[in-house]
């Protein structure tokens, strides 16, 4: 399955775009070589063909751009935006709600050894038996939960995004309105989830916490990569909608493999599960939101939810580098592991996008649809299937292959390799 996840990842979703920003992922990369494997070029044609290549790369660019720069600004018309204002009181009424008073919040403290409650035996102990049950979670888990905790340490880079949101921002960090106490609300909740993990593993002893701290730096330095319009609130809440869901599947997955039927770690189940739960919260939140613009505007939801699948939907970590591979070359390794040790799959992709096309009624939109619109809904109710269908030809030509495991070290685990399947 470690293949099918990569290949599917890599294939399912083609997105050669001309003049890719440095980091980003080009899937297309044509090449000619000789017979001894040296690149050969053609030196009486090669002027001609790299003017005419660089042109047509270049318009191809500039076509791109213009039709995003549109895409974006299709959802910025006043009459769109007012759609957001009007929401504020029911945002107000249905969303906020799902936000926990602090007062009433779980804390890292709460469920790691605390040296003030315990006093310095009672601390030491309990560290120990920490550690004894984190010596039993197999490696792939581990570098799985690294990424999971980089993800959620990378906290500043989210609200960020959704302050660039037309509308729903906070504008001045804080501002009153119902908008912007949900965006801090979130991330105050958010900020706990990096916090207890990363406490976790420093007193499991089984992680080598520099390097992983410097990953930590390199992503936030680094930035996250969104496929649309930035300033869209459209498409911002569909692409948010996803990654919670996501987020509360990799923690609950990863809550079930180390607990009482895995391996047998309580202290990390407990705080996965307990992460998982908050992520459902804010899912649900999302979940509402984007619901509500549904309703409001049809057309616009289910196009701007077609964008992002199109152009695919990323973890946070897409540009997480562990300072041996950069870029997606890292990213793709991930990919695998955790789909080999089951913290999140391409199933669990397409079951995400299965769960949305349901919750909001995609399927049976009809009224207000354009005919980009229809097109949108018609291209999203078939992708799951189309999903499906790739994942089950990579998984043959894998049996066909017998691709041999890759032993790939990881710096997080002190240099251990995990083995995994590439294409």
């Amino acid at each position: 399955m470690a293949l099918a996840a990569t290949c599917l990842f890599r294939f399912g979703y083609p997105s050669c775009k001309p003049n890719p920003p440095a980091g980003a992922w080009c899937y297309c990369n044509p090449r000619t070589t000789a017979g001894n494997g040296v690149l050969e070029i053609n030196r009486s044609s090669w002027s001609s063909t790299a003017a005419a290549r660089a042109e047509t790369v270049a318009g191809a660019g500039r076509r791109q751009d213009k039709k995003d720069e549109d895409e974006c600004a299709s959802y910025l018309v006043p009459e769109r935006l007012e759609v957001l204002r009007e929401m504020e009181p029911w945002v107000e009424e249905h969303v906020l709600p799902l936000l926990k008073p602090v007062e009433e919040s779980w804390q890292p403290s709460d469920m790691l050894p605390d040296p003030a409650a315990l006093g310095s035996d009672g601390f030491h102990a309990a560290c120990l038996d920490l550690r004894v049950g984190a010596a039993g979670v197999p490696d792939e888990l581990l570098v799985c939960l690294v990424a999971n905790m980089v993800t959620e340490e990378a906290l500043p880079t989210y609200p960020s995004g959704l302050n660039r949101l037309e509308v729903v921002r906070d504008a001045t960090g804080a501002d009153a309105t119902a908008w912007a106490r949900w965006i801090r609300g979130w991330s105050a909740e958010e900020n706990r989830h990096g916090d207890v993990l990363n406490r976790y593993m420093h007193l499991s002893g089984r992680f080598d916490m520099r390097e992983v701290e410097r990953t930590v730096q390199r992503l936030i330095h680094d930035g996250m990569s969104f496929p649309g319009p930035v300033t869209s609130p459209f498409h911002g809440f569909v692409y948010v909608t996803f990654q919670e869901r996501a987020t509360a599947i990799a923690h609950g997955n990863t809550a079930r493999l180390v607990g009482a039927r895995g391996a047998g770690d309580a202290t990390l189940s407990r705080i996965c599960g307990t992460i998982a739960a908050d992520e459902k919260r804010h899912e649900v939140a999302y979940t509402r939101i984007m619901g509500k613009l549904f309703e409001a505007d049809p057309d616009a939801a289910v196009r701007a939810m077609a964008y992002l699948m199109r152009h695919r939907i990323d973890m946070p970590t897409a540009f997480i580098n562990d300072g041996r591979h950069s870029g997606r070359n890292f990213y793709d390794r991930f990919i695998a592991i955790a789909q080999q040790a089951g913290t999140y799959t391409i199933s669990d992709y397409r079951g995400i996008l299965e769960h949305l096309i349901r919750q909001w009624g995609v399927e049976e939109l009809a009224a207000g649809l354009s005919g980009e619109g229809r097109h949108a809904r018609d291209y999203l109710c078939a992708l799951p299937s189309k999903i499906k269908r790739m994942e089950e030809v990579v998984l043959e030509r894998a049996v066909k292959a017998k691709n041999k495991p890759t032993p790939i070290p990881i710096n997080w685990i002190f240099d251990r390799t995990i083995s995994v399947i590439l294409p």
